[in-house]
């Protein structure tokens, strides 16, 4: 079993936590310096007790969707004004599986901006809204997939000097079947994986053929998986191309890398 302290070997400057999936606290025990707690709707929003807790021990930053009730600073912010002062945050749009249907309709760029003015060292959420994002800046936060390297590389060539966080969901195992279990429906969602893939196929360790080839390839194209000797490399050359810090989520919880 692979120990917290892989983590640092392998490049991971952070540990991103699903509170729906893991206990958040035992998250002390890890050997990074910096957790981020996803939001996946206030019902597992993390109490500001436990997020202090935390934030004794590590550095804290908490997603937070400016178009949602509690976090939107042209409305309802009691939620995020509830966040202990040690603990910072992630702004994002919000992903739409977590927004109601009027929170939906709020106007991203105002509050987002808004936000930022109101954050010490905010991370800015660009998926979905990039431009927007880089106007408001703070450290860039995107999901890896299969143009980061390019997107990277083109920013640094642009002149762009602001610093860029990039979020992976991680594997650290050379079992296929593994990293399928883990990662294989999270890259089926996305849109090219989900044209390639062939109608019906699993998306995990049960497919055969055409959807695992399509599959194997996705889970490498938006996470970082294999070997310590595997991930260590994809994440230098993350580096390489102008990425500031390398956000793992665990896709198999803590127990494998605690």
């Amino acid at each position: 079993m692979l120990q917290g302290a892989t983590l640092e070997r392998v490049g991971i400057d952070a540990v991103a936590l699903k509170p729906a999936e893991v206990d958040v606290e035992r998250a002390v025990d890890l050997d990074v310096d910096t957790l981020a707690v996803d939001y996946e709707g206030h019902e597992h929003l993390p109490a500001a007790e436990t997020l202090a807790d935390l934030a004794a021990e590590a550095d804290v930053r908490v997603t937070t969707p400016v178009r949602a009730d509690g976090f939107d600073p042209l409305g309802d912010d009691g939620l995020a004004s509830a966040l202990p002062e040690r603990v910072r945050r992630v702004l994002v749009a919000g992903h739409p599986a977590y927004l109601t249907d009027t929170e939906r309709e709020r106007a991203v760029a105002p509050r987002l901006s808004e936000a930022a003015d109101q954050c010490r060292d905010p991370w800015v959420g660009t998926e979905g809204i990039e431009r927007i994002a880089l106007a408001v800046g703070g450290t860039q936060f995107e999901l890896l997939g299969p143009g980061t390297d390019r997107r990277l590389r083109a920013l640094r060539q642009a002149g762009y000097d602001g610093e860029v966080a990039v979020y992976a969901p991680t594997v650290l195992t050379d079992d296929e079947d593994g990293v399928l279990d883990a990662l294989g429906a999270y890259a089926a969602r996305r849109g090219p994986v989900a044209s390639a893939l062939p109608d019906g196929a699993p998306t995990d360790a049960a497919a055969e053929g055409r959807a695992r080839e399509v599959l194997s390839q996705a889970v490498r194209d938006y996470g970082l998986v294999g070997g310590v000797d595997d991930v260590s490399e994809r994440v230098d050359e993350l580096k390489s191309a102008g990425a500031d810090r390398i956000i793992g989520y665990p896709a198999r919880g803590l127990d494998p890398i605690l």
